[in-house]
């Protein structure tokens, strides 16, 4: 069996660990990413409870699993440094660009030191005014399509970047 996050072969029994509201199998390094759970006890089937409120169970819930094929937008990773060096590279000063964006200063000094993530409502704005590209498109991918091109299932480090600081 292959570890859930970094994919490596688990010898032996692998450790199901909540990381992040998942219960995934992990091998030992990567269960300190979470908290190892004990095994759960067994339930009874739901048919054989009993509803206090029979309207409730007929309920149909909208299928969250379904993928949308359009692509999503995004901020980019390096965002601050891009803003920054773009508004010194027109001579703006952080007052200046503020006023353009109709924002205050200290928000603009926030996202340029990385402490504040704009909403793509404002870095929509950025882009027209400062001329530089902030969000990119981001296609779903088919985890289907992977698992019939690799031997076994696909982990969570063939499809994340794990970014080593």
């Amino acid at each position: 069996m292959r570890c859930e996050i970094c994919g490596e072969t688990i010898n032996g029994t692998p450790l199901k660990t909540k990381i992040d509201g998942s219960v995934m199998d992990v091998c030992e390094n990567c269960a300190k990413f979470g908290r190892i759970q004990k095994t759960p006890a067994v339930r009874k089937p739901i048919s054989n409870i009993k509803s206090k409120n029979p309207q409730k169970s007929n309920i149909s819930r909208p299928n969250t699993n379904q993928r949308r094929n359009e692509p999503t937008e995004e901020l980019v990773e390096e965002y601050d440094s891009i803003i920054r060096e773009k508004r010194e590279h027109l001579r703006l000063s952080r007052e200046d660009l503020s006023k353009k964006l109709n924002e205050k200063a200290s928000v603009l000094s926030r996202i340029e030191n990385g402490k504040m993530i704009p909403d793509l409502k404002l870095a929509k704005k950025l882009e027209n005014i400062l001329k530089i590209d902030l969000i990119e498109k981001v296609n779903d991918f088919d985890l289907e399509s992977m698992k019939n091109n690799m031997s076994s299932t696909p982990t969570l480090g063939d499809i994340v970047k794990i970014k080593k600081k």
